[in-house]
Order: C-alpha cells, then sequence, then structure tokens
C-alpha cells in the first residue's frame, strides 16, 4: 500500500482526480452485474445525488461538462472521503441518501431507510419518522427518527462544535450531562462514554448512560458525516445508579446549502434509533418518544447558538475529550462534579490505550490566599513579569562552544533547521488567572535554546547528556545548569530529537528549581507542552492542535538528575495515539513548520504568571539528516 501527503485537500483532490481518470483508463467503463439491477427510478435518484455527492472544491471547473449514466454511476461507487472508513458492523445510515438503495449491516441484518415520514415540526425543525418496522430489534427500541434543520454557520464550524464534549455543549445540547474519551481508537474513531440529561420525571426514572463508537469523515463536497453505534469495552462497564441505553445507529450529516443573501447555510440532520432500555420504555411508549425528540432538538440548539455567537469562537481544531479518569478537583465544579465522583469509570490504568491528556484550566485547584487583593487587570502580572526579567538580563550567557548536529537558520525560508521561536507566539497563564482565567503572552523565556541534536538508531536512546562533547557537558565547563529535553520518536528506526536549554544559575525557591529538585510526581503534574503547526496540512493541523499538554500524565517519561543538569527523556511510543499523530506527522515531517514551547504549569497565586522554560521553531525537517550518536557507557 502506497501512502501520499498533500499540503491541502484542495491538491488531495486534485490528486485523486487525476489517479481516478487513470484507474477508468485502465479499466475501461464496465460496470458491475449488481449495478445493472438498479430500477430506473433507483438510477435516477443515484445519478441526482451523484452529482451532489461528487462536489469539490473543483466543481466550477468541471460544472459545464455533460457526464452519461455510466460514469455517473462510478463515480458514486468511488466516492472519496478524507477519512478512514468506518469500522466494521457500523451502520452508515448517510449512504442511503448518496445510492438510493439498501444499505448492508452485518451479514444477518439489513437496514432499508428510504422511505420517512414527516410526523412534527417544532422550534424550526423537520421531524420524521422512520415508516418501516425491522423485527430483529427489541420492542423497546424506537423506529429510528431524525430532524433536519437549516443552520446559518460554516460545516466546519457546526462539526467542530458537535464534535465536543466539553462546557460548550452544555449551552446547545440539552440532552447532554457528562461526556468522555473511553478509548481512541485512530485519528476518526473513539469509543466515548455520555451522560444523557433526560426531563421526563426525573424523581422517578433512573438515569441513562451510553458506550458507544464515534466514527467522523470529510466527504469531498465539504461535508462532515458524524455516526454513532454503541459498542462494549472493558474500560467502561454498567455504572451504578444508571441504566445503560443502546443506540442502534445514530449521528448527524452535515451538508453545505447555497448561500442565501451572502449567509453562509448549512443542512444538518440528526438521527437517532435508541433503545433506552429498563423495565418502564415498553409499558410507557411516550417516554421513550418524549427522550427521542429531546435529544433531536439539539439541531435547533446547534442553530441557536450560531445565531447568538460569533462563529469566531468555535475552537480552531477538533478537541480532544478529557480522559474519563482525570479527577475533577476545582472548588469552581467541585459540587456539579459530585455524582460523577462517586460513579467514576475505573479506567485501566495504562495510558496505552487512551488519548493525550489535555491540560484544562478549568479543572486546576488553585490556591488563592485571602490576603492576597484581586489584580484589577492584567498590566499587574506585565509588572511582575518585567521584574523578573531584569534580574535575567543583567548578565549575558556566553554561547560559544555550543553545537549540535541539527544546524540553526534563522531565515523563513530554511528548511531542515531550527531557530528559537517567538515566545509572544505561545499564552500562558497570567498573574490574574486564579480569578478571571485570562492568558497573556508568554515573552522571553526563562532558559536560552544553545543546541538541538537530531539523532537515529536500532534501539531507544536513553540518557543523551552523556555523550562526550554535548552541550550539556560544555554547559558544564561554563558553570551553567542545562536542562535536555530528549522527544524519543519509535519505529523501526528510533529517532531523539533533543533540545538543550541553559541559564546561569536556578534561583532558589523558584518554580523551576522546585521542579528541577522534585520528585517524579511533581514533575509529572507539571511539566507541560504547548504545540503549534504554523505551516502544513489541514489535517496534521487539526491532529496536532495547539491546546496545553501535561505530558508527564500523557506518555512515560524519565527523569535524569545530573550535577549540573536535568535530562528529560519522553517516550512518545507509550501513548498508542501520540504515536498515531507521530506516524501521520513524520509521513509529512519535510513539508512542517513546528512551533514548540515548554514550561512548568503554574497553580498557586504565588506561582503565576507562567514563564516559558524555552521555546523552538523546526523547519521542514529530513529524517535522512538524523545521525546515529556515540553514547558513553
Amino acid at each position: 500500500m502506497y501512502q501520499m501527503a498533500a499540503f491541502n485537500i484542495q491538491e488531495a483532490l486534485i490528486w485523486k482526480e487525476k489517479i481516478e481518470m487513470v484507474i477508468d483508463q485502465r479499466q475501461g467503463v464496465a460496470l458491475s452485474d449488481g449495478n445493472k439491477a438498479f430500477s430506473t427510478s433507483q438510477q435516477e435518484a443515484s445519478l441526482e445525488n451523484g452529482r451532489k455527492s461528487s462536489s469539490s472544491d473543483h466543481e466550477s471547473q468541471y460544472s459545464h461538462e455533460e457526464e452519461d449514466e455510466e460514469e455517473n454511476q462510478r463515480s458514486l461507487l468511488r466516492r472519496t472521503t478524507i477519512g478512514n472508513g468506518p469500522p466494521e458492523s457500523l451502520y452508515d445510515w448517510t449512504r442511503e441518501n448518496d445510492l438510493g438503495i439498501s444499505n448492508q449491516g452485518s451479514p444477518d441484518q439489513v437496514f432499508s431507510r428510504g422511505h420517512w415520514r414527516l410526523v412534527r415540526c417544532q422550534n424550526g425543525l423537520r421531524i420524521f419518522e422512520e415508516l418501516q418496522d425491522v423485527d430483529y430489534l427489541a420492542r423497546s427500541c424506537s423506529r429510528a427518527m431524525k430532524a433536519v434543520g437549516v443552520v446559518e454557520a460554516s460545516c466546519e464550524a457546526i462539526f467542530q462544535l458537535v464534535m465536543s464534549m466539553d462546557t460548550s455543549r452544555f449551552e446547545w445540547d440539552c440532552s447532554f450531562q457528562y461526556g468522555s474519551l473511553v478509548e481512541e481508537v485512530d485519528g476518526h474513531t473513539a469509543i466515548l462514554y455520555h451522560r444523557l440529561q433526560l426531563d421526563w420525571f426525573p424523581m422517578f426514572v433512573w438515569p441513562r448512560d451510553l458506550c458507544y463508537v464515534r466514527y467522523w469523515r470529510r466527504n469531498d463536497d465539504g461535508s462532515y458525516v458524524v455516526l454513532f453505534q454503541s459498542r462494549e469495552h472493558q474500560n467502561c462497564g454498567p455504572q451504578p445508579g444508571f441504566v445503560r441505553a443502546h443506540i442502534e445507529s445514530g449521528g448527524f450529516n452535515i451538508s453545505p446549502l447555497k448561500s442565501r443573501n451572502g449567509r453562509i447555510r448549512t443542512q444538518v440532520q440528526h438521527l437517532m434509533q435508541i433503545d433506552l432500555k429498563g423495565w418502564g420504555v415498553g409499558y410507557v411508549p411516550s417516554f421513550q418518544q418524549h427522550c427521542l425528540l429531546h435529544m433531536l432538538n439539539s439541531v435547533a440548539g446547534l442553530r441557536e447558538w450560531f445565531s447568538q455567537s460569533d462563529e469566531s469562537q468555535v475552537l480552531p481544531r477538533i478537541p480532544v475529550m478529557v480522559n474519563m479518569t482525570q479527577s475533577v478537583s476545582s472548588k469552581k465544579g467541585r459540587k456539579a462534579q459530585e455524582s460523577t465522583t462517586q460513579t467514576g469509570i475505573q479506567m485501566d490504568p495504562s495510558r496505552h490505550s487512551t488519548v493525550l491528556e489535555e491540560e484544562s484550566d478549568e479543572d486546576d485547584e488553585f490556591l488563592i490566599p485571602e490576603s492576597e487583593p484581586e489584580p484589577s487587570n492584567l498590566e499587574d502580572a506585565a509588572d511582575v513579569r518585567k521584574s523578573g526579567r531584569n534580574e535575567e538580563d543583567s548578565d549575558l550567557i556566553d554561547l560559544s562552544g555550543f553545537s549540535g548536529n541539527l544546524r540553526r537558520d534563522d531565515r523563513d525560508s530554511s528548511r531542515d533547521c531550527w531557530r528559537m521561536s517567538d515566545g509572544n507566539n505561545f499564552r500562558v497563564r497570567s498573574k490574574n488567572f486564579v480569578y478571571d482565567k485570562s492568558k497573556i503572552p508568554a515573552g522571553k523565556p526563562l532558559m536560552e535554546l544553545v543546541a538541538v541534536d537530531w539523532f537515529k538508531d536500532a534501539k531507544r536512546m536513553d540518557h543523551v547528556a552523556r555523550r562526550k562533547g554535548c552541550a550539556v557537558q560544555v554547559a558544564a565547563e561554563k558553570g551553567l545548569f542545562a536542562l535536555a529535553i530528549n522527544l524519543q520518536v519509535p519505529g523501526t528506526t528510533n529517532y531523539s530529537m533533543v533540545f538543550y536549554f541553559v541559564t546561569k544559575k536556578l534561583i532558589p525557591n523558584s518554580l523551576l528549581q522546585r521542579f528541577v529538585d522534585g520528585d517524579d510526581e511533581f514533575r509529572n503534574s507539571r511539566f507541560k507542552l504547548i504545540p503549534s503547526v504554523p505551516k502544513g496540512s489541514w489535517i496534521v493541523r487539526q491532529s496536532v492542535g495547539s491546546t496545553p499538554c501535561l505530558l508527564g500524565k500523557a506518555v512515560d517519561i524519565t527523569y535524569i538528575r545530573g550535577s549540573n543538569y536535568l535530562e528529560i527523556d519522553v517516550d512518545i511510543g507509550s501513548s498508542t495515539v501520540a504515536n498515531g499523530v507521530l506516524g501521520l506527522v513524520c509521513g509529512v515531517i519535510t513539508t512542517l513548520v513546528v512551533d514548540m514551547a515548554f514550561l512548568v504549569q503554574a497553580n498557586t497565586y504565588d506561582e503565576l504568571p507562567e514563564r516559558l522554560i524555552g521555546a523552538v521553531r523546526m523547519s521542514h525537517i529530513e529524517l535522512s539528516s538524523a545521525i546515529v550518536p556515540v553514547l558513553e557507557d
């Protein structure tokens, strides 16, 4: 199998069209016997939907060409999407809109949802019910229902909001109570845990929860598909006090419409077929229908959310949910999460099946001194930052003698090199953060980045500070303190990117000094990375994102404390999800510009404002430029 990369989706679509053209030339225009069995009415429906589904960013270029019937049917069968195929047995109800035919689920189940009946209009939505009864489903399982509405926002903005499972979901989904990640299967598939907020006699009816697989893809016409289906998972068993409901099929179909009066318009379909379980469902049919309509009403919530919000407020990437084992201890959220903590799922302590755990500024416990007056604005934080720098700038560090095998080049057009990244490109917690969660540009780092090494070997490279002549040893000769951060990238060939930061001395009792001399538990709870991809493909930028991450809670880290240095070996291969993102990044690494900032997280008022340890920009790195190091025993 060959893998190809593109700078953006438009370029990928051009490649797709060229490849399809070659396939057509080699294989001709013969259709399979199964396709010839379609009725005339089905062919007409397929052709009409096929023109819509196969449209792309290049639609205007080809809109004038008249394609024959066979070519249109071939394009339907070959419809390309940005994303992997859905997992086996996950029913894709959106395909029926494309082909106008029955869709196959598991071998003994045949779904056919070509016929829908409008049952009501409410909150500006059309509510449809499936006409056909399905014999193999439990009596308590409802017929499939879907809500269809128009939202004045882009497909991507709606998709990003639908994928979120954070506090923003409370603003548009009235059936949402709590959600978290169980397992990240790949970049498009995840297992989620979800608690429903149902308002049907809550004092007498037990609450419902769900464990389901969620799959998403982006079609070549700019539409998005999100599919749901219940799935058992060893780390997500039944919870005390909850009835485990079952999603037979469901999800969102987010499709672009023609703009009207200059306004972007998108059609949102939300389908759900669910069995709420429990003894009362079979005896009180109104319970099932009421709760189902309550869930489908989220489409109206989406519409109202965008009508009252600036689209720019949507998160710039697909949010990654907080791991289910993360404790919520903030005073602000303690009361709301009390029941969650009591019945929390006991997850596998291993991080190998979970996503990179993102640092959440909402969930940290802050120690606010009673006698400390609340700062009036961010200028106080700037004053503190300025006074902290005066001490550092008094004596400049002699940078002569430091070298690494990866060269430094400060020109924007340079390749296979590093440069110091501007600290103001990153936002960190301000002095006022404990009161208003505000952040400020990071400014000048605490330490100086003096060298970068780019290594490769057949085995993992640990304790690189022992290498003769490395920047750590040069710093020791100059009487400086060094911090070496070794990012270990696993594979058939193991790679290590090593960053060397130096400073004249550690300020006693400072946060950095307490981190260097602290135990591993303290270090893991504070060592933070802020990533960014200023130049790269859309898929990579979405996968990497720019949310701060506490590395010690996401991957395995080894700390090596020397007399004049601390080495931090970060084993990225210890996280399945991080490994998957790295696989994507390494495949297109020569096309990327990546910024990274390292810092120690500040949790108390006295520790604020946060300061960067250092920041670096890596430009168009070549795997071939890595060298095999000679490490001393």
